[in-house]
């Protein structure tokens, strides 16, 4: 096949498995589910992409998966994973972070890869936050009312983080309509914000879009990149993913990944509708 070659950002990588799925879908547009060990947690689509964001930018910033635990685990806890609007006094956005206290405009705040950064930044300025409890390293950074209340989300985090930073292959899917997003939605800026620089290889022809991998732990990086590409198949109308002889097809009844013999183990390919 000819590629044509684009600029863009990321990495990342697929494998197989059907997920578990709960009885109820939480959203119209579409739900995901993840599983690690005998744990599944389910979210729907918007909660999907922005802990997806969280796994990016942590990954990009070289930042260990505890790191998208705790922001995630934040993130349940201050607004449920959703981009709001509103808070407890002048409080906005995943963290309910709030200006009067520096984290910057009501503007910049409600920018998920803003506010993700903001909290990785403050995060990463508290000592050995690694060796803390999950609670006490939010509760350092967000210093809550509430001091103990992350700890309720923890283990649903931890599924999350497993799956979206690319330790738990095919552990993350969504049961989505990728004709449900926009045709005009820009993937390559996106996935720019999120990953940094990443190559994007087109074929007109077939209509694939490829993520070539390179560097070390290509096999986590890879998982991590096409999970993160299933969790944004709704909003970029991306109806398959494949990697290392895993697929992932949007508008399953029981999301998952199954075999394939037509996925690469050196880049990530999906397509979008």
């Amino acid at each position: 096949m000819r590629w044509i070659v684009a600029t863009v950002v990321a990495t990342a990588a697929l494998v197989l498995v059907v997920l578990k799925t709960f009885e109820n879908s939480i959203d119209s547009s579409g739900f995901c589910v993840a599983t690690v060990g005998d744990r599944t947690v389910e979210v729907d689509v918007e909660q999907a992409k922005w802990a997806a964001l969280m796994a990016a930018q942590a990954h990009e910033r070289g930042l260990p998966p505890r790191a998208t635990t705790i922001a995630i685990a934040t993130a349940y806890q201050e607004s449920k994973i959703r981009n709001i609007d509103y808070g407890d006094r002048d409080s906005v956005g995943l963290f309910q972070q709030r200006p009067s206290q520096g984290w910057g405009t009501v503007e910049q705040i409600l920018d998920p890869v803003y506010s993700t950064g903001k909290f990785y930044d403050a995060l990463a300025k508290i000592d050995d936050y690694e060796s803390m409890e999950i609670t006490d390293a939010a509760q350092a950074v967000q210093r809550s009312g509430f001091p103990q209340a992350y700890a309720d989300h923890e283990a649903d985090a931890r599924v999350l983080a497993s799956a979206l930073r690319g330790y738990s292959p095919a552990a993350f899917a969504c049961a989505t309509d990728p004709k449900a997003g926009s045709t005009g939605a820009d993937l390559d800026a996106y996935l720019n914000q999120a990953w940094g620089r990443v190559r994007v290889d087109s074929d007109p022809s077939s209509g694939q879009q490829a993520i070539t991998l390179s560097g070390d732990q290509i096999g986590t990086r890879g998982w991590a990149l096409a999970q993160f590409l299933v969790a944004n198949s709704t909003e970029f109308r991306i109806s398959e993913v494949t990697f290392d002889d895993m697929r992932w097809e949007a508008g399953q009844d029981e999301p998952g990944w199954r075999p394939t013999r037509d996925a690469s183990r050196t880049d990530v390919r999906f397509v979008r509708r």
